[in-house]
């Protein structure tokens, strides 16, 4: 992952080739002197999803998860300004979208439907009984 040519390795044997990635930079924000208004070290990460060479199946797979992230162009865009070297902030910003590709490839573990233990349904009854009683004593107050 140390070189910045290498193409990316994702869950499920698939690589993501390093010229489809379209980095920008621009000054960083936050403490650094002088650094910080001279040196372009924040790195701005594109990916178009639509345009990548990856499997059909793999994009629908990637769309479906990421969807919150995606451009309506479907680019996703990771900016990146942990440090003042604009190196590691392009080695980070390409460990970000590893670990966001991976965690969007890994298969949902399907979920054991279970019965509500009897405890846990008295518990339940009991604290809407309470809830309950609290609302009723909010009623209108009347002189007797």
């Amino acid at each position: 992952m140390d070189d910045l040519k290498a193409d990316i390795e994702i869950r499920g044997g698939h690589r993501l080739p390093s010229w489809e990635l379209v980095e920008s930079f621009s000054t960083s924000q936050g403490p650094g002197g002088q650094n910080v208004n001279k040196v372009a070290t924040s790195v701005e990460l594109r990916w178009n999803l639509p345009a990548s060479s990856l499997e059909a199946d793999v994009k629908a797979r990637l769309a479906q998860a990421l969807r919150a992230r995606l451009t309506k162009e479907g680019d996703l865009i990771l900016n990146v300004s942990e440090t003042r070297s604009q190196f590691q902030n392009r080695l980070a910003a390409r460990k970000r979208l590893k670990d966001l590709l991976d965690r969007a490839m890994t298969p949902r573990k399907r979920r054991i439907a279970t019965r509500p233990t009897r405890g846990s349904i008295e518990r339940r009854l009991k604290a809407k009984a309470v809830r309950s009683e609290v609302k009723t004593g909010r009623g209108k107050v009347t002189e007797e």
